[in-house]
């Protein structure tokens, strides 16, 4: 593959695995994808998990990303982790603004926003999510939804945060319902938020944007969606879960 832009694949495991279930999917990971290079490799487990995967991790390829954090740095914000908190783990990415927790935390972009500021602060890169329903895609609402949600999302990053900004494209409709984007469809969005990118900040910016894609990736697709010209790398929720086919999704994607 030989994109001007390196691949980032993260792996999104939500709310499943203890410790020591994240420790031997890790060290499975570590076993499989040992002489990858070619791939930016990042796993986002559980807050509890983050630990002890930091250690596990600490001279191999893969990286640490957290799944969400709070715009605050500190105070009396129950049930909250601050960037700095995951900075103590080596945390080096942190997802903001995933779907789930737009439709259940009800997060607005401008939380989100900020967020992406105070993640900055602390040196860590967001992966912002955007995406829109199947009732938002049906309607040919698309470009309205994740248009608005990007421009929202973005507001106050700088050109360089920007660059040090990953984008992910996930397509509610797609999430966990074992139904994806073609890959032609995913291009179209992608090549849509490198548009709005330019836009907002200038064609050499958005050039350097990563932009990943989410939605039911496996290791059956991976190889055909990471050859689109935008696709520049994958969200994965299920299928990073397990070694085989995290590694088989990452290994397809060269």
């Amino acid at each position: 593959m030989n994109k001007e832009r390196k691949l980032i694949i993260a792996g999104n495991w939500k709310m499943n695995k203890t410790v020591a279930e994240s420790l031997d999917l890790v060290n499975g990971l570590k076993r499989e994808l040992a002489s990858v290079k070619e791939v930016d490799i990042v796993v986002c487990p559980p807050f509890t998990a983050l630990g002890e995967v930091s250690k596990a991790i600490l001279d191999s390829n893969i990286r640490l990303g957290a799944q969400n954090m709070s715009e605050h740095n500190f105070g009396a914000y129950t049930g909250e982790v601050a960037a700095g908190m995951l900075k103590e783990f080596s945390v080096r990415y942190v997802i903001l603004g995933h779907s789930e927790r737009r439709q259940y935390q009800g997060e607005p972009d401008a939380l989100i926003a900020r967020k992406a500021t105070a993640a900055h602060a602390a040196s860590l890169r967001p992966i912002i999510c955007v995406g829109e329903t199947l009732a938002q895609r049906e309607a040919g609402e698309m470009e309205k939804i994740v248009g608005t949600q990007l421009r929202g999302s973005l507001v106050g990053l700088s050109e360089e945060q920007m660059i040090e900004t990953i984008v992910a494209y996930e397509p509610v409709w797609a999430i966990g319902t074992g139904r994806n984007a073609t890959a032609a469809q995913a291009q179209e969005v992608h090549a849509f938020i490198r548009k709005e990118l330019a836009t907002a900040y200038g064609e050499s910016v958005a050039r350097r944007v990563r932009i990943q894609y989410g939605g039911s990736v496996k290791p059956s697709n991976a190889r055909e969606l990471m050859n689109q010209p935008d696709v520049d790398g994958a969200l994965v929720g299920g299928a990073a879960l397990e070694v085989r086919s995290f590694s088989e999704i990452i290994k397809n994607s060269i």
